[in-house]
């Protein structure tokens, strides 16, 4: 099975300028195509900026899916044969909804496009509606693919679901802002540990509204070791190579027959009913 290379694109982007971002992550994209990317992942709602303070805010720079922006980064993909992974805000006129989702665009178009399940109270989140869509794997030729964001890297169930359904890679666009430093260091590395799965755990650069996004963008592998990681809070770009067949054996061997791990078939599920019963805020 051939290697695939990721990039991570810590990027800054213009609060509530769509246009200005949308040109900034194509020439990411570029750019990263240049070096031999052939998945590109930018930063949660990289294409809008964050730190809206109300919904009615938020709502113009929201766009429906697909529309001219998923139309332009297609294109791209299909002129740079490449994905991408790209966080954005979509609404949903009928409904008149908003989600924080990331877009998964590639040659052939539109692929997917995941809604945030877990909201925190912060930004545009305070306004956005719950994911109403089930975990999903998408396979690119060679390299399963699952998306999350940001807050929901720190729910466990949610990378474990997607190694469940197949993922070698599970995604993270972020926006970490200063007081996230405890998630860089101890979370993003021990959910790629824990499934044996490849984690991109991208964020952005910049300020906006009093916060400051941290950066440290981060490519993990199986076992939990760095990649490539950024020590800033600065744009860059960051590549790895990552082997999907690594990711797909999940029976480990230290010592044969004196020291197996297997990260499926060890699992309990039938001790695990807890994890589906809803639990009060102050509970």
């Amino acid at each position: 099975m051939l290697s695939w290379k990721v990039a991570a694109v810590q990027m800054d982007c213009h609060f509530g300028n769509r246009a200005h971002n949308l040109e900034g992550v194509r020439t990411g994209l570029r750019e990263a195509a240049a070096h031999g990317a052939r998945l590109v992942v930018f930063p949660e709602c990289a294409l809008t900026g964050y730190a809206f303070d109300s919904k009615d805010e938020a709502w113009p720079h929201a766009e429906a899916i697909p529309g001219p922006s998923t139309d332009a980064l297609a294109a791209d993909c299909r002129q740079l044969g490449v994905w991408a992974v790209v966080g954005s805000l979509e609404r949903v006129e009928r409904t008149k909804d908003l989600f924080n989702v990331a877009i998964l665009v590639g040659p052939d178009g539109l692929v997917a496009v995941y809604r945030k399940l877990h909201l925190p109270l912060l930004g545009v989140d305070r306004f956005t509606t719950p994911g109403d869509r089930p975990f999903a794997v998408h396979d690119l030729g060679g390299l399963r693919v699952g998306m999350t964001i940001c807050y929901d890297g720190s729910f466990p169930e949610s990378a474990r679901a997607l190694m469940l359904l197949g993922a070698d890679l599970v995604v993270l666009p972020t926006n970490w802002p200063t007081g996230a430093v405890s998630t860089v260091k101890y979370l993003i590395q021990a959910r790629a540990l824990e499934n044996h799965i490849y984690y991109a755990a991208v964020n952005r650069a910049g300020e906006e509204r009093g916060f400051r996004f941290i950066g440290q963008s981060r490519l993990v592998d199986v076992n939990g070791e760095l990649l490539a990681a950024s020590t800033s809070d600065r744009p860059e770009i960051l590549y790895a190579d990552i082997d999907p067949q690594r990711a797909r054996e999940k029976h480990i061997v230290k010592i044969p027959g004196k020291y197996e791990l297997h990260r499926t078939a060890d699992r309990r599920p039938e001790m695990y009913g807890v994890l589906c019963e809803s639990r009060a805020k102050n509970s």
